[in-house]
């Protein structure tokens, strides 16, 4: 009786043992805890709340699986640089489930394929009608640059600065991308906190900016009624997007992946003979590269790498980027506003921070509460898809800086 009540109590502690509750419980287990409820929160955002669901639910729940003590989906020790290169033959032999769909990020495969899928849906009309919207995309990256410029003084490396300041730019795929091509492994800075911060600052658009756009600018400004935009040719929209491909990859050749493959997927909207095509790209493969990109960028979020003092730094940047970013645009719109007479709203020129279409959303909801017959929609969604081009190209022009 007494060896099979040992069999049973050396069983028991076996299971207990190698289970993950134990190492859950145990000493240092309590940060792993403290990461699953923070992928709860962000699982009750995207669902309860429908803060950027499509990409926060994968990214949430990516989470909860890689601070699963024991699970072995996840191992950050694969993709720390030896002798310059990860060794992605021992990720495909020891990597566990999301190791594997995380190569999809270090290569660099996700985020252009996203910029494809964004392209097959957006409308370059009002850019095309009013170029001078590329003026106010272009501004709106000024927080990038100064955020940069600070991250590095406050003593953070250029590779991790780069990083972070990508998060103004309020694109999500464009940080990550950032992010995989200068974050090596091994520091406390991953990929997955540079795409937490990008996608919680997005999240909050509603919230950041309106404070920001009501302080920089007067009623006055806010009441500006803009003139209708002119309709634009098929055949201008055909040219644009070979035009934009062409002129950014010649000058910023860092930045062709993102931009190339935005305007590849703008092209074929506008051709109007792939509709087959289209539908893919806008659909199928857009579902199925967000459910990899997101589940496998929350699997970088392991606790040793978010909760720390660092990570502290990110957020902090991050919605000084942002604002800046934002304030930058609406700086500009004033210039504009003068230069022009008054026919240009400032409030056009937060939109300009590529977060598409809230941002645009948002001035048109300011301007309304000014005045409710102003309708800013279209006249916003110029810097606002300018802002998707501008932030590709600043992250081409950090990839090129930092190298």
């Amino acid at each position: 009786m007494g060896g099979v009540l040992d069999f049973i109590s050396n069983t028991l502690g076996g299971l207990w043992n190698d289970s993950g509750l134990n190492a859950l419980f145990s000493a240092g287990g309590w940060k792993n805890l403290v990461m699953i409820l923070v992928s709860f929160i962000f699982m009750y955002l995207a669902i309860a709340k429908e803060f950027e669901p499509l990409l926060l639910l994968p990214i949430s729940f990516g989470m909860l699986l890689t601070n699963l003590p024991m699970a072995g989906l996840y191992h950050p020790e694969l993709w720390v640089l030896v002798d310059g290169h990860v060794d992605y033959g021992t990720v495909l032999r020891d990597g566990g489930l999301l190791d594997v769909l995380y190569l999809g990020v270090k290569l660099q495969l996700y985020p252009p394929l996203i910029f494809l899928g964004i392209g097959c849906m957006t409308d370059f009309s009002p850019l095309i009608a009013n170029p001078k919207s590329f003026l106010l995309g272009a501004a709106a990256q000024g927080g990038i640059f100064f955020t940069f410029v600070c991250a590095g003084l406050l003593g953070f490396t250029a590779a991790e600065a780069g990083s972070i300041a990508i998060i103004g730019g309020a694109d999500g795929p464009t940080a990550i991308y950032v992010s995989t091509r200068l974050l090596t492994g091994g520091g406390s800075i991953t990929t997955g906190n540079i795409a937490l911060a990008a996608y919680t600052y997005m999240a909050l658009v509603p919230i950041i900016q309106p404070p920001i756009m009501r302080a920089l600018t007067t009623k006055k400004e806010r009441s500006v009624k803009m003139e209708q935009l002119r309709t634009v040719s098929k055949t201008e929209k055909i040219i644009f997007p070979i035009a934009v491909t062409l002129i950014v990859s010649l000058l910023v050749p860092s930045a062709a992946p993102l931009v190339g493959m935005l305007m590849f997927g703008n092209l074929l909207k506008e051709s109007g003979v792939a509709a087959r095509l289209i539908d893919t790209a806008q659909n199928a493969l857009m579902n199925i590269i967000t459910i990899f990109l997101g589940i496998s960028v929350g699997a970088t979020t392991q606790a040793e790498q978010i909760i720390n003092l660092k990570f502290g730094g990110v957020m902090l940047l991050g919605v000084i980027a942002f604002s800046l970013g934002t304030a930058c645009g609406i700086i500009f719109g004033k210039i504009m506003y003068i230069v022009t007479k008054g026919k240009v709203n400032p409030l056009i020129g937060s939109a300009g921070v590529s977060a598409v279409p809230m941002a645009a959303r948002i001035s048109q909801k300011v301007g309304a509460e000014t005045d409710p017959t102003n309708f800013l929609l279209m006249h916003a969604m110029g810097p606002n898809v300018a802002g998707v081009i501008g932030s590709a190209v600043a992250a081409g022009v950090l990839l090129s800086v930092i190298g």
